[in-house]
């Protein structure tokens, strides 16, 4: 048994939709623990340092005007093998390709309004929990 952490975030779209605890209830539902929760709201700056890595890319401003367009949720998640089930309870990007009962299936809008974000990696998931969180915030 492998026991990792993983970075999750509830985007504006959803928590403007009241959102929050359904999308927590179908986490905590598959098996991963929320040990640090906190509602935000981001920054220009810090937008365009988390997402940095799109910056040369199209849709580099659109994301980070849609992430500071409301509060967020960023948690930080913990269980058995979290980065791949996190990435399998969020669903496919673009909801259309997202399997029936997905976050994304259930609760996305549309591809940018896709509800909720997760590390990809382990690796990414230590940087993008250190974005957010100090070690005194997060409470196994």
């Amino acid at each position: 048994m492998t026991i990792e952490r993983t970075f999750s975030m509830i985007k504006p779209d959803a928590t403007d939709r009241n959102l929050v605890g359904s999308i927590t209830a179908m986490i905590e539902s598959s098996g991963l623990r929320v040990i640090a929760s906190k509602r935000i709201r981001m920054t220009q700056e810090k937008a365009a340092e988390f997402y940095g890595v799109h910056s040369e890319r199209p849709f580099f401003q659109s994301l980070c005007d849609f992430m500071c367009s409301g509060p967020i949720i960023v948690q930080v998640l913990e269980g058995e093998n979290a980065v791949k089930k996190n990435r399998e309870i969020m669903g496919a990007t673009n909801p259309e390709d997202a399997d029936d009962g997905t976050i994304r299936k259930v609760h996305a809008v549309s591809l940018e309004k896709n509800s909720v974000h997760g590390s990809d990696s382990l690796e990414n998931a230590v940087i993008e929990i250190a974005h957010f969180f100090n070690d005194q915030e997060i409470h196994p």
